[in-house]
């Protein structure tokens, strides 16, 4: 068996262990450890202009895939042609997104992994874990060298450089972007309400909390869908922790964004350990009204995890309001506007649901075993300039998508009115690889026609503009002692607060019960963990 076949079991397989020998690292030989990268890609590759190396060149990237996506990558148009363009051939080693942590986990846990891990879905801690080992490459003076592209992006928005600094004051992944200016994109799934509805109801749309309550009073109350059924469902989702965290800004929290769901900065200007404040009480009083009432889905319970029933009950067009990033898209549903944001009972209007600009830290990372390190870089450099970014979301000229008059970009009708009946995504997977989950790069709005750039949520992120967070954090990086006590605690504090949250939403647990609740939770060492936090905190700041 040769390399390439030992590296594809380890990713497709579960019995990895941890005496597998090592990896390919392409035809020009694997490195026995060299933590240095930097001088050994020098001298193969051209500083500027395509292609990056004169001789033929190999890699191979273990990948995360979903399942929109084509099922072997090497066969799509982007990859191939970017392949005759750069000269380096690459061997995306596809593993599902459901098991790929795991299996990435394995994998360099074990000592065998490959040159790359592309759409590598690491956390900070993961970063400041395998690059403080060496198993990461720093990508410091790399970046400075090869990367114009992503360098003038962290000259032009410092945030992405802070976001991506590890404690000890490197670099080891290039990050997913969302464009700062993308607001419809960093809003991510939008709360949407059944226009047709409303105007039937003769109600203008919700601005408050109370309003919105009322609305969905109404449709419960109604036969809107005019079948004689009973089957209106007012609000809908796919997870029920997904509406509350919706909700937490109408009620004063979150108000540094949705990298931080449970911290934010209360009045004083000191951190805020969110679930166990009193307004999350009352958000969760007013939660526990609308499930009470049976004015959310009972069924988002059970099938949180499966997003597909939501999408086919809600293109039977029963939902009055739902969460989600676009009914049109997902469920082919008409007639939703979304909403911006609603003031709660005290007086709050904040749009907390926003995301930072830098959406994943560590999206993609070169490895130890990488001779090619110079090389490497300017490959997934180019897919931060304009028209490396044109070609990762758009495709290729006449082929999928046309350029109008007005010099902006559109799918042909290949892509948007598929003959074979094809949906966008289905029709886009021989052109791209894209639909379907995050990747390293940026989003920008102009080359980006997913659901987030349709008119409808374009019109919604506006009504959000005004009241959105002044400040937006990404996630914080803590050293490897601060990392190994976070850890433990943020799991779990984590899974007793959903629980408990559910619990008091549904009812199962009465909010009689608050005070143990809290005081259950002070007790989950959560003085260390905001300790912790603070001190990652400052280091933002710094």
């Amino acid at each position: 068996m040769n390399k390439s076949m030992k590296w594809t079991s380890l990713v497709l397989t579960a019995a990895v262990t941890a005496g597998m020998v090592s990896g390919c690292s392409g035809e020009q030989g694997a490195s026995s450890g060299s933590k240095d990268a930097t001088k050994a890609g020098e001298a193969a590759i051209n500083g500027t202009g395509f292609p990056i190396v004169k001789e033929p060149l190999k890699m191979t990237f273990l990948t995360a895939k979903a399942p929109t996506t084509a099922n072997n990558w090497n066969e799509t148009m982007l990859w191939q042609e970017y392949a005759k363009m750069t000269n380096m051939n690459i061997d995306f080693q596809l593993v599902p997104f459901d098991a790929f942590t795991e299996k990435r986990n394995l994998a360099l846990a074990s000592g065998d992994y490959p040159d790359v891990i592309y759409l590598a879905r690491m956390s900070t801690d993961d970063l400041m874990k395998y690059g403080s080992q060496g198993v990461l490459i720093k990508l410091n003076d790399l970046i400075d060298k090869y990367a114009p592209n992503f360098k003038k992006l962290m000259d032009q928005y410092p945030e992405v450089k802070k976001a991506i600094t590890m404690p000890d004051g490197n670099i080891y992944s290039f990050p997913n972007m969302l464009a700062p200016e993308f607001t419809s994109v960093r809003m991510g799934a939008k709360l949407w309400i059944k226009k047709d509805w409303l105007d039937a109801l003769k109600m203008k749309e919700p601005t408050t909390t109370e309003e919105f309550y009322n609305y969905l009073k109404a449709v419960k109350s109604t036969d809107l869908n005019k079948n004689g059924k009973a089957d209106e469902i007012p609000l809908g989702g796919t997870k029920l922790k997904d509406i509350v965290s919706h909700f937490k800004g109408f009620f004063g929290l979150m108000n540094r964004g949705t990298s931080h769901p449970n911290v934010d900065v209360d009045a004083s200007g000191k951190l805020r350990f969110i679930p166990i404040d009193d307004r999350y009480k009352e958000l969760l009083q007013y939660m526990n009204k609308l499930y009470a009432e049976g004015l959310i889905d009972k069924d988002i319970l059970p099938n949180e995890k499966d997003a597909n029933k939501f999408y086919a009950k809600g293109a039977e067009g029963v939902y009055g309001a739902i969460k989600i990033t676009s009914p049109f898209t997902l469920m082919k549903q008409s007639g939703f506007v979304g909403l911006g944001a609603l003031q709660g009972p005290k007086g709050d209007k904040l749009y907390s649901e926003f995301r930072p600009s830098v959406n994943g830290a560590g999206a993609f990372v070169i490895t130890d075993k990488n001779k090619n390190a110079a090389a490497t870089v300017r490959w997934m450099d180019y897919f931060y300039g304009e028209e490396g970014n044109k070609m990762f979301f758009m495709g290729f000229k006449d082929k999928s998508y046309i350029e109008k008059p007005d010099g902006t970009l559109a799918y042909t009708d290949e892509i948007t009115k598929n003959p074979q009946g094809l949906t966008l995504e289905q029709a886009l997977v021989k052109y791209v690889t894209w639909p379907g989950g995050g990747y390293p790069g940026i989003v920008r709005q102009k080359y980006f026609s997913g659901a987030e750039s349709l008119p409808e949520s374009i019109d919604a992120a506006k009504k959000a503009e005004a009241n959105l967070p002044k400040e937006v954090w990404p996630a914080f990086s803590y050293t490897d002692k601060e990392s190994e006590q976070m850890v433990a605690m943020s799991t779990d504090l984590t899974n007793y607060i959903d629980e408990m949250t559910t619990k008091f939403v549904t009812g199962a647990a009465p909010f009689s019960d608050w005070d143990k609740y809290v005081a259950a939770i002070k007790k989950m060492k959560l003085d260390d963990y905001m300790k912790n936090y603070q001190a990652a905190y400052d280091r933002y700041k710094k």
